[in-house]
């Protein structure tokens, strides 16, 4: 094993160009994302029987316990890329869940607790950091919605990197500070994500700097893959019957489909067509309303939603998340605010999980895919949460409760121990109604 491993950290660099995901065209493996003929995007492609020679079980088992023990399979040269501890996440099984929703077996991927900013992004921003500083890039940036940004603050910082990043002025301020505390030059733009994204397509071709989702966006994308091996690592190197996740531009539903292939193609868990399902906030749904009504484009819209980690109204890879959701039968769905935060509540209550907005939709179109006959109750099924909840408090702040305020007396604690005794059979009746 010592020498497999050795011969793992040694080995030949397996990605080899950039390709256009409509037309093939190839290109060298620079700081570029839009085809030159067709102006399709540009994706990472690898050479499998490099990947095959290089990987197995028990060398990816006894990597490091981050991303990077995926390594063969990532946009990087260097045996040394940014490892800040990102992934390895639990996978959960949901017992209490899965019961209350009439499901046997359910997981929860559940990347709340990711390191070091507590959602998915920071997978994607690793990855993208690492080839930025190979490419030469001294100065990163990204056009975010709150996640990314504090993932590319954090990491730049980790990174010795100059740091520079666009959001909405409307964010939360858990994001904001969230950003803030790693002492980048935050840009706070008056207009939704898909202004502050074009906006930042202009700085990109001004000045240069490495945009983790814009110049640098098909090798960031490719550290999305990451939360698809670990399902099927953690499942005992099989894939799951069924998966829901979150749909903002598109790129994570994609990334986790061509993790499992991957997967297979390198011989390490055995072919099967899962079904992939999309959670969409009502709000902000052009990629839901695309495929309800059989579309193949995506019309943008303008996000009105609490959910804005994924309020995207125009997402460069929906038409790729519909191909992914109709292949193997799967589905997307939209659910309205208040069932979001409804899923954000079930999500706590039941497994002690709090997720931000994001995943208040994720679990609620997961709730409603089963209550529609949509989710095969003897399907293994994982749910993915991408963000922790302590980010975006202001969406559940007027819907719990507030603490019993008591003396420090016995008889005070008593009374007000019986008075919410009452209150929560009075809860319980309601919810029976």
């Amino acid at each position: 094993m010592t020498q497999a491993i050795e011969r793992l950290r040694t080995s030949q660099q397996t990605f080899t160009a950039l390709k256009c995901k409509e037309c093939g065209e190839r290109y060298e493996l620079g700081a570029k994302h839009v085809c030159e003929e067709c102006f399709g995007p540009l994706e990472v492609a690898y050479d499998y029987t490099a990947i095959k020679n290089q990987v197995s079980r028990e060398i990816i088992e006894a990597g490091p316990h981050s991303i990077w023990r995926y390594k063969a399979f990532l946009p990087v040269e260097s045996d040394t890329p940014i490892d800040v501890g990102t992934g390895m996440t639990p996978l959960l099984k949901a017992n209490r869940l899965a019961r209350q929703l009439g499901i046997k077996e359910l997981y929860i991927k559940n990347d709340a607790v990711n390191m070091p900013t507590l959602s998915f992004k920071d997978r994607v921003v690793s990855v993208a950091l690492s080839r930025a500083k190979e490419l030469g890039f001294t100065t990163v940036s990204c056009a975010s919605t709150g996640n990314l940004a504090n993932s590319t603050a954090a990491i730049a910082a980790h990174a010795g990197l100059e740091c520079c990043v666009f959001i909405p002025s409307d964010l939360e301020a858990g994001k904001i500070l969230g950003t803030l505390i790693y002492d980048p030059t935050l840009m706070a733009v008056k207009g939704n994500y898909d202004q502050v994204n074009r906006l930042c397509s202009e700085v990109a071709n001004t000045h240069g700097w490495g945009f983790v989702n814009i110049n640098l966006r098909p090798y960031y994308s490719e550290g999305s893959k990451t939360l698809g091996f670990e399902v099927a690592e953690q499942l005992g190197w099989e894939l799951p019957d069924h998966i829901v996740a979150p749909l903002a531009s598109g790129s994570l539903f994609t990334k986790i489909y061509k993790g499992f292939n991957e997967f297979v193609e390198a011989g390490l868990v055995a072919a099967k067509d899962v079904r992939f399902s999309g959670a969409q906030a009502e709000g902000c749904s052009p990629i839901s309303q695309a495929y309800k009504e059989g579309r193949d484009f995506i019309k943008p819209v303008k996000p009105n939603t609490i959910a804005n980690s994924i309020a995207i109204g125009n997402p460069a890879d929906g038409v790729y998340a519909l191909e992914v959701a109709r292949k193997p039968h799967g589905n997307i769905e939209d659910v309205t605010d208040e069932e979001i935060v409804a899923g954000m509540k079930l999500l706590a209550e039941t497994e002690g999980i709090f997720t931000e907005t994001a995943g208040g939709t994720t679990i609620a179109v997961l709730k409603k895919l089963v209550e529609a006959g949509k989710i095969n109750p003897e399907e293994r099924t994982v749910a993915f949460i991408t963000g922790n909840g302590l980010k975006t408090t202001e969406a559940v702040q007027s819907h719990i409760g507030e603490p019993h305020t008591i003396e420090p007396k016995l008889e005070s604690f008593e009374r007000a121990w019986e008075r919410a005794g009452t209150l929560n059979r009075l809860d319980w009746q309601q919810t029976q109604v």
